[in-house]
């Protein structure tokens, strides 16, 4: 009796290995997180040990990311004028020193200086390392670089405050130190495996007067839509998530550990969408998958402030964190289509993250004026209007994703 004959399902091919110089970046970027991760808990109680108000601790945390948006622009020139690298070790070490110097501090304004200074180290190693991403990682994979570098920050900054609420038992002042540490040896990694990173397909090593100008790229649409998105993201999922919806679950659900589980539901549906972002973007294309995530995103932050119950407030935390979860890959890979791998692109790159840092700056503020003014109903559903305008740019932005040939995933041969 013959067998009955049985067709061979087709496998789909494995995914091409990121390059060695991108997994270097990636592990970095896990450490990195940690560490942040392990002083932010213990931050704010640092401060208000040297005597000062609630508004002045906030001022601790707040410092830091104005002076990352104040040097941006600095951060990019020396990007563009020192290359990625020397930047990206320096951005480390300064802050590894500011860190070691906060955990010494002996009054209020020592802090308040030195965590400026770590502001800017931040965005020295931010700008950099977006740019080193944008040179080494073939134009196939983008997404999925883009994705996997955003779920290594993102579990790191979930580990860090587990470590960091741990090590507060040994005084305020270990976890810097701790922090500390762990940048001196990342910036060891980076500096050891990181020598001369090859450019994909031989493409020709970007000189400092062979730079991408900042009105070249404005002049390309999606650049522009990449800066719109980008704003409306930091305020989405940087901003109103981190600052606002805990507020709002505590007043409404009087309740300090719905706003943690609030927070923890959206990180986890952001994790759980960057790698299914990252594949669509290189499949689907980059526009598609930034709509789709703004969308969502103001959906789940837009219609928040009306939730009448626990339930509802939960699955709209994990919806906004899906949005997140598409924007962030989509969006990155598109301003990587637009700069190339040949260019230099720190200057663009710097405003890129600007709009980013402008709108988690600016977005809990003004929506917070709002919720005191009107209520938490109107404030959120400003944050949703806020992402669908973003949306708009990327009705009519062109399509960047290079066109491959079937079963090449890693090739990079696809360049604007």
């Amino acid at each position: 009796m013959s067998r009955p004959f049985r067709r061979r399902a087709a496998r789909t091919p494995a995914p091409a290995p990121l390059p060695p110089e991108i997994r270097v970046l990636i592990g970095s970027a896990f450490v990195i997180a940690i560490g942040f991760g392990i002083v932010s808990p213990v931050l704010p109680a640092y401060a208000r040990s040297f005597d000062v108000g609630v508004a002045a601790a906030s001022a601790v945390v707040s410092i830091f990311a104005f002076f990352r948006l104040l040097f941006a622009p600095a951060g990019g020139a020396l990007v563009s004028r020192l290359g990625e690298r020397p930047v990206y070790l320096g951005g480390l070490m300064l802050v590894a020193v500011s860190s070691l110097a906060t955990a010494g501090a002996q009054d209020y304004h020592q802090l308040l200086v030195l965590r400026g200074l770590g502001g800017i180290g931040s965005t020295m190693f931010t700008v950099s390392a977006m740019a080193l991403l944008v040179r080494l990682a073939p134009p196939s994979m983008r997404g999925r670089v883009s994705s996997v570098y955003a779920s290594a920050f993102l579990l790191g900054g979930m580990v860090g405050p587990l470590v960091g609420g741990a090590l507060a038992g040994f005084g305020l002042r270990a976890p810097f130190v701790i922090y500390a540490v762990v940048l001196i040896i990342a910036a060891g990694v980076v500096a050891l495996r990181l020598r001369e990173a090859p450019l994909p397909d031989g493409a020709p090593r970007p000189t400092p007067a062979d730079p991408m100008s900042l009105a070249e790229a404005w002049a390309h649409p999606t650049y522009r839509a990449g800066l719109a998105s980008a704003f409306a993201n930091g305020w989405c999922n940087f901003g109103v998530r981190v600052a606002v919806v805990p507020q709002f679950a505590v007043a409404v659900h009087d309740g300090p550990w719905v706003a943690g589980l609030a927070l923890a539901l959206a990180a986890l549906g952001t994790a759980l969408t960057l790698p299914r972002g990252g594949r669509m973007t290189d499949t689907v294309g980059r526009r598609p998958t930034v709509l789709l995530g703004l969308v969502v995103t103001a959906l789940g932050l837009g219609l928040i402030g009306w939730s009448g119950s626990l339930a509802v407030l939960l699955v709209l935390s994990v919806f906004s964190g899906v949005g997140g979860g598409f924007v962030n890959p989509a969006q990155q890979a598109a301003v990587a289509d637009v700069v190339g791998n040949e260019r230099g692109s720190g200057r663009v790159l710097s405003v890129f993250q600007m709009a980013q840092d402008a709108g988690a700056i600016l977005g809990p503020v003004l929506v917070g004026i709002v919720a005191d003014q009107v209520g938490y109903g109107w404030a959120f559903a400003l944050t949703g209007a806020v992402a669908l305008l973003a949306a708009l740019p990327w009705v009519t932005a062109p399509e960047t994703r290079p066109q491959e040939p079937p079963g090449v995933e890693g090739s990079p041969s696809g360049q604007l």
